[in-house]
């Protein structure tokens, strides 16, 4: 299946490639959920060093990431080293504080460990002023989540559409970026017209540069 489809599809195929995405998922899910703690570690610190690396170069204002969990890559460490760095850092809210969920993407500004809170599934996220995802052409860089990606920049989320919506509003000029195992990075992903491309997919082994998607 290409990884370039992206219009044009009736109900059938938009049917083939939902399931087509579950299944992926749920493959990538298990394989992370089997690595052990020692390569996990390893290669959370390998790619803190390339993303560091990378955003020293760009050296932003303000970057918008998220806190990850579970066997996600990490990026706990990389919030912090921003802060540290007094960059402002941007991370998803998905709830109101009051145990409702958000109908739109909204982001709010990371003011450290003692100001986040509990959002679904455990996820954490901040409690500070909400802004808009209209906004996030402040950051200067996405870090977005994702399970897999291929070089055209298809990426495969985890099937709640959140970042296809939030990203749609980052500025032109601002990468957006996805933190990758190795074994992730793939040569198709099935896309559909509302997924959102990234331009970057970082791994422990470094930064791959996406192509143009119809090159």
């Amino acid at each position: 299946m290409s990884g370039d489809v992206h219009g044009g599809q009736d109900a059938a195929d938009q049917a083939a490639l939902a399931g087509a995405k579950r299944r992926l998922r749920a493959a990538v899910l298990l394989r992370r959920a089997a690595r052990g703690a020692a390569e996990r570690d390893a290669d959370d610190e390998a790619r803190f060093a390339v993303l560091a690396d990378a955003l020293d170069a760009r050296r932003p204002d303000t970057v918008a990431a998220y806190l990850s969990s579970g066997d996600e890559p990490d990026t706990l460490r990389l919030v912090g080293w921003l802060a540290a760095r007094r960059v402002r850092v941007v991370l998803p809210v998905l709830t109101d504080g009051a145990g409702g969920r958000l109908d739109e993407p909204a982001w709010a500004a990371y003011e450290g460990p003692d100001a986040l809170r509990a959002g679904p599934l455990g996820l954490l996220e901040p409690t500070g002023v909400r802004l808009p995802a209209r906004q996030l052409p402040e950051a200067e860089v996405v870090v977005c989540a994702g399970l897999a990606a291929n070089r055209r920049g298809d990426r495969l989320g985890r099937g709640g559409g959140w970042y296809d919506r939030a990203l749609r509003h980052a500025g032109q000029a601002s990468p957006v970026l996805v933190l990758l195992n190795r074994d992730e990075v793939l040569d198709a992903i099935p896309a559909q017209p509302w997924d959102h491309r990234v331009d970057r997919i970082v791994t422990p082994d470094g930064v791959l540069e996406c192509e143009p998607p119809y090159a």
